[in-house]
């Protein structure tokens, strides 16, 4: 099919106008302060059936329906923008931070996929009506789909929302991101498979079994060996081609060329486009500014494209089912939260923090709907759970942060000395030296808690000699990271004072003894942190010396 110069005339003038609204009102959600794809998709709305074609039936033909020719080159568009869009996310991917992290990870990835998969199949399985489905040939693909929905999360998403949170380099950042990863990577295969059980891409009649074999084969192949390859290649690119234009053709290159053999198996494009970016993100070589680009590239210009086409599909008034759109809110937030503040506590997260990791999963956004759109060019859906999906995608996503943050806060105000504080830790010593006293409190953390008093005693002296832990107005944090899963907090009061070399040579009355898990050196910190604010006032530690019991000081340290 060859376009006619009218038809390649409404082909630019529709993706100028697209641009334009898709940018317009994308830089009034992040004015609003608001993730920009939320004002991308309202503009899609506006110059859809919903709104447009509503008033002006006639310009919302001409410039998205009248021609096929147009039709079919705004639909080649969009898919390379969705191809695109997924390979980004791939460069996104840290194989070692899911490593790293892999343990609590693991849990919370896993209860975050198990939970809200299960809760969503089985509404669906063995309550079809909820969801308005009267063919039962799809039903069980159906459930499966619903399922896969609600299980995935929203990687660009997150990563955005814990930057503006400012925790992305912190512990529960680290947990959220790396557990997020593990669940985008294992959503997308589940809905590969999905696509091809329905056989909607399936053109060589490639059974199930050997779809699942080309599927592990392809990742391991490229994640493995690929990947090795692409790391050795990407210097020589840098050395030898022009920058940037040598190593971003390789990159593109690359990610069509998985799209194309993923799609040949009949597995969607998108799942070969994300793998190899996978790879490529993975590589040392690969510079920062180089992913800057491509970013920039990709998320201003063909992920809009993609985006704004979305409110074109359907009339998001004429098809709005509240009943269905409150299911799907419901399903999305009983699962998500639940399973992964549940896999984060199992871990051994605090209650606080793991419902704040839990609600940061919990962020649906431009995964949800592409899965959505996805599904729906499939047939697998119809335009009603379509919008219920979309909608749910943007409540989860608008959500997430005002959540998120206020659990932080929480877990920060519950999460300080006084909640690992025992009155059986607390010491009222004679000792003669600063050794002697670490000696004590050793002793009694050994005691209390079971612990091999001669490695914790080894382990705080060590750190003491590198560099004394006095600080000024007479406190003292001597601290170490031992083998345990939770802080140990153990007080001594020294009412004549020791020298411990502090910085205003002041003798320490309040000797504070920290210790945390070796695992998570973020917590110490924290805690150090937490404890040097807290006392930060000679009158007030005062008051604590003079305290007669145990049970007086952690009254008044309750005061802070």
């Amino acid at each position: 099919m060859i376009l006619s110069v009218n038809e390649i005339t409404i082909f630019l003038i529709s993706i100028s106008v697209l641009l334009f609204f898709a940018r317009s009102f994308g830089e009034l959600s992040r004015y609003l302060k608001q993730p920009i794809i939320i004002g991308e998709i309202t503009a899609g709305i506006i110059l859809g059936p919903t709104i447009l074609g509503a008033f002006f039936p006639e310009t919302l033909n001409k410039l998205f329906h009248e021609s096929d020719g147009v039709n079919y080159a705004l639909q080649g568009l969009t898919l390379l923008g969705v191809i695109m869009l997924l390979l980004v996310s791939g460069l996104e991917i840290d194989l070692s931070l899911i490593v790293r992290q892999s343990k609590t990870a693991f849990l919370i990835s896993i209860a975050g996929i198990i939970f809200p998969f299960f809760v969503g199949f089985t509404s669906a399985y063995f309550f079809p009506k909820w969801f308005g489905i009267h063919d039962m040939e799809m039903h069980f693909i159906f459930a499966l789909f619903v399922g896969t929905a609600l299980s995935i999360t929203a990687l660009p998403v997150v990563a955005k929302t814990l930057m503006d949170l400012n925790i992305f380099k912190t512990e529960i950042g680290f947990l959220v991101i790396a557990s997020a990863m593990f669940d985008d990577l294992l959503g997308w295969i589940i809905f590969s498979i999905i696509l091809g059980m329905i056989g909607q891409h399936s053109s060589n009649n490639i059974g199930l079994g050997y779809l699942l074999i080309s599927i592990f084969t392809f990742i391991v192949f490229v994640l493995i060996f690929g990947r090795k390859l692409i790391n050795f290649i990407i210097p020589y690119l840098h050395k030898f081609t022009s920058y940037p234009g040598g190593i971003l053709s390789f990159i593109f290159i690359l990610g069509f060329l998985g799209a194309a053999f993923t799609e040949y198996l009949g597995i969607h494009a998108i799942f070969g486009a994300f793998i190899v970016g996978i790879a490529i993100g993975d590589s040392v070589h690969l510079r920062e500014e180089t992913r800057e680009i491509i970013y920039q590239f990709v998320t201003n210009i063909f992920a809009p494209l993609f985006f704004v086409t979305i409110g074109l599909k359907v009339n998001f008034i004429e098809h709005f089912d509240f009943g269905l759109v409150t299911i799907f809110l419901l399903l999305a937030f009983l699962g998500k939260v639940v399973g992964c503040s549940l896999g984060a506590y199992w871990g051994g997260v605090g209650k606080y923090e793991s419902l704040a990791i839990g609600f940061g999963m919990n962020s649906r956004g431009a995964m949800e709907i592409v899965l959505g759109t996805l599904a729906l060019q499939a047939g697998l859906i119809q335009e009603k759970v379509f919008v219920a999906l979309v909608i749910m995608a943007l409540v989860t996503s608008i959500s997430s942060a005002p959540i998120m943050s206020y659990f932080i806060k929480k877990g920060k105000e519950n999460f300080g000395i006084l909640s690992f504080l025992k009155p059986n830790n607390i010491n009222f010593s004679n000792a003669v030296s600063k050794n002697e006293i670490i000696t004590e409190l050793c002793e009694t953390i050994s005691k209390n808690y079971n612990l091999n008093n001669e490695e914790i005693l080894s382990k705080v002296l060590e750190r003491e000699k590198s560099i004394s832990t006095g600080l000024e107005k007479h406190l003292a944090i001597p601290h170490a990271r031992i083998n345990i899963t939770d802080p140990i907090v153990a007080i001594a009061i020294h009412k004549n004072g020791i020298d411990w070399d502090s910085f205003d040579k002041l003798p320490a009355k309040l000797i504070i003894l920290l210790l945390t898990p070796i695992d998570k050196p973020e917590m110490q910190l924290m805690f150090l942190s937490d404890i040097a604010k807290k006392f930060n006032d000679i009158n007030f530690i005062g008051e604590i010396i003079s305290s007669k019991d145990s049970k007086e000081i952690i009254s008044k340290v309750k005061q802070l």
